[in-house]
C-alpha cells in the first residue's frame, strides 16, 4: 500500500542505527557553531561534498511548476521533514543551479546563503538532538546549463530527470547521498496539454483552465539520486504484472503504438526476476522512454529511464535491448530497494544488475554467462589499473563526474559474483541473493554487510576471498577455471548505461 503520510513517531531502531552510521562518519566535520558558512559532506571518499551531517531526512514534499518552456526555470517549493541528530546552529542542504527566495525552519523565517554547492540555513532557534525539523525552501529549479552535469534532462517535448550520481541537488534542495533515504511526495503543475509523471503512485490530478496539477507519492523510502519527474506530450500505458502488480509506461504519445511490443515484455521480465530473487519490492513499475540523447539508461525508482533511440534506431539486436531492460529492472532490487551505504559500494548495484542482464541474455539468446565472464576475466587487470578494484574504485576524473561508471563496476564486478558462485556453489549463491534483498529491503547496505552475509551462508570465513577479489590490484585465479588468463583490454563491451556515450 502507498505510504499515506510521513511517520510522526520517533525513529525506529533500524532508522536510529542508520542515523548513527551516517553521523559517525561526519562528526568530525561539525562544531556547535561554525565560524563561517562552508559546504559540508558526510565523508564519502568518492563524493566528499555530498550529504550533510546533523540530521536525518524522513520525507520530501516537492512542488514544481513547469511553464511549458525548457529555457525557463521552474518555480518550486521543497519541504523537508527530518530529525536533528546533533545540536545544530546551522543546517546545510545540498543545492545549486537555482535561486532561493526564502527559507522557513519549523514555521519561522530563517537566514540563508550559498556556500559552494550547499545552501546554508540559520534557523531562528538552534536545534537540539531528537528535535523534529521542518524546512520549507521557496526556490527555482533551472533546466538550463550543462546537459552532462545531470539533473534535468531536456527532451523533445519537455523534461525528465537523471540525478545519478550527484545531481539531485541541481533540481531541489536535499541531503543528496543514498545513505539518507526518505519518502517522497511530488506535485507537478504543467500546461494542460502535457502529462506529468513521477515516482510512485498517482494520488491526484486536479486543476482547471490552462494548467493541471499531478500528485504522486512513493510507498517506500528512496535515495535522492533515484527521483524521477517526466513532463511532456506523453502517453501513459497501463498493464498488469505478476501477482496483479500495476504497471505504467510513459512514452512519447506519437510513438505509443511503435513501442508497444517492447513494453509488453515487462510482465514476463518481472516474472523472470521474481523467480530468481523474490517479490518485486515496490508498489508499481514501468518504463519511461524519453525523446532525448543521454547516452545511458537509468534505474530511477519504479520508473526506469530509457532513451527513445534504444528501441527505435536500427543496429540493436532484440536480445540486447531485452537484456538492458532487465539490467534496469534488476536495479529495482539491487541499488534501489537495497541502496548504497557509500559510493564505493557501487559494485553491489551495477555488478548485480549486470549479472542478471547476463543471465537473461544466456537464457534467451544463448550468449553464455561463462563466455562473457571469460572475456571479462581477460580484461579485468586492465580495468582495475584504469578504474581501481571493484570495491575501491578511483574517484571520477576532474570535470567528468560520470566517469565513475567504468567497466570495472559493470562486467568487472559481475565477474566477482561469478567467482563467488564458483567458490560457494550455485545453491548457496542463489540463497545469498534472495537473503540479501530480503534482509536489507528499503534500507542501505555496505560491502561489509554483503561479505559478512556471504560468509554466514557459506558456513565459512570468506574474508580472504573477498579481500583479493574486491580490493586487489590484480585479478585472482578464477575458481574452477585454472586455465583462464588475464590479458590486455581490447574490444571491451561498454555497458549500455555506462556514462557517457562517447566512452
Amino acid at each position: 500500500m502507498p505510504h499515506t503520510s510521513p511517520p510522526s513517531r520517533r525513529p525506529s531502531a533500524r532508522r536510529r542505527l542508520r542515523v548513527a552510521l551516517l553521523t559517525a562518519a561526519s562528526a568530525a566535520l561539525v562544531a556547535a557553531a561554525l565560524p563561517e558558512r562552508a559546504p559540508l559532506g558526510i565523508g564519502d571518499p568518492l563524493f566528499p561534498g555530498l550529504g550533510n551531517p546533523g540530521y536525518d531526512v524522513v520525507a520530501y514534499d516537492i512542488a514544481l511548476t513547469y511553464h511549458g518552456d525548457n529555457a525557463e526555470p521552474l518555480d518550486a517549493i521543497t519541504k523537508i521533514d527530518a530529525w536533528a541528530t546533533q545540536p545544530l546552529d546551522r543546517i546545510n542542504l545540498d543545492f545549486t543551479h537555482g535561486t532561493v527566495r526564502s527559507v522557513r525552519v519549523n514555521g519561522a523565517p530563517a537566514e540563508f546563503a550559498a556556500a559552494g554547492e550547499d545552501l546554508v540555513v540559520e534557523p531562528a532557534v538552534p536545534l537540539t538532538p531528537g528535535q523534529r525539523l521542518r524546512i520549507a525552501v521557496d526556490h527555482t529549479s533551472d533546466p538550463r546549463g550543462d546537459k552532462n552535469a545531470g539533473g534535468w534532462v531536456r527532451t523533445g517535448d519537455g523534461l525528465a530527470m537523471a540525478n545519478q550520481a550527484d545531481a539531485a541537488h541541481r533540481v531541489f534542495p536535499c541531503n543528496d547521498h543514498p545513505a539518507d533515504k526518505a519518502y517522497f511526495t511530488i506535485r507537478i503543475t504543467a500546461p494542460k496539454e502535457l502529462t506529468a509523471v513521477a515516482n510512485g503512485v498517482r494520488t491526484a490530478r486536479t486543476g482547471a483552465g490552462d494548467h493541471i496539477t499531478w500528485s504522486y507519492r512513493g510507498g517506500h523510502p528512496m535515495a535522492t539520486e533515484l527521483a524521477q519527474v517526466s513532463i511532456g506530450r506523453s502517453a501513459v500505458l497501463k498493464r498488469t504484472g505478476p501477482r496483479g502488480l500495476p504497471l505504467r509506461d510513459v512514452v512519447p504519445a506519437a510513438d505509443a503504438r511503435k513501442l508497444e511490443p517492447w513494453l509488453d515484455k515487462t510482465p514476463a521480465q518481472l516474472a523472470w526476476m521474481e523467480k530468481r530473487v523474490g517479490p518485486y519490492p515496490f508498489e508499481t513499475y514501468g518504463v519511461l522512454i524519453a525523446d532525448a540523447r543521454t547516452g545511458f539508461e537509468l534505474e530511477t525508482q519504479t520508473l526506469s529511464l530509457f532513451e527513445r533511440g534504444l528501441f527505435t534506431e536500427p543496429g540493436h539486436p532484440e536480445w540486447y535491448v531485452d537484456s538492458i531492460m532487465v539490467h534496469e529492472l534488476a536495479h529495482q532490487w539491487f541499488g534501489n530497494s537495497v541502496s548504497l551505504r557509500r559510493w564505493s559500494d557501487l559494485w553491489l548495484s551495477e555488478g548485480h544488475a549486470t549479472w542478471y542482464e547476463s543471465l537473461y541474455a544466456e537464457e534467451h539468446e544463448g550468449y553464455t554467462l561463462e563466455r562473457r565472464m571469460r572475456h571479462a576475466y581477460t580484461q579485468s587487470d586492465a580495468w582495475r589499473a584504469d578504474g581501481g578494484p571493484p570495491a575501491a574504485p578511483k574517484p571520477a576524473a576532474p570535470g567528468q563526474k560520470l566517469s565513475l561508471f567504468r567497466p570495472i563496476v559493470y562486467d568487472g564486478s559481475a565477474l566477482v559474483l561469478y567467482a563467488l558462485r564458483q567458490e560457494i556453489g550455485a545453491a548457496a549463491f542463489d540463497r545469498l541473493q534472495r537473503e540479501w534483498v530480503r534482509a536489507h529491503r528499503d534500507s542501505t547496505a555496505s560491502t561489509a554487510d554483503f561479505t559478512s552475509l556471504a560468509s554466514d551462508i557459506a558456513g565459512r570465513d570468506l574474508s580472504r576471498f573477498f579481500q583479493d577479489w574486491l580490493y586487489g590490484k590484480r585479478t585472482p585465479p578464477m575458481p574452477g577455471h585454472p586455465d583462464w588468463k588475464t590479458g590486455p583490454a581490447t574490444g571491451a563491451r561498454q555497458p549500455a548505461d555506462a556514462l557517457p556515450a562517447a566512452h
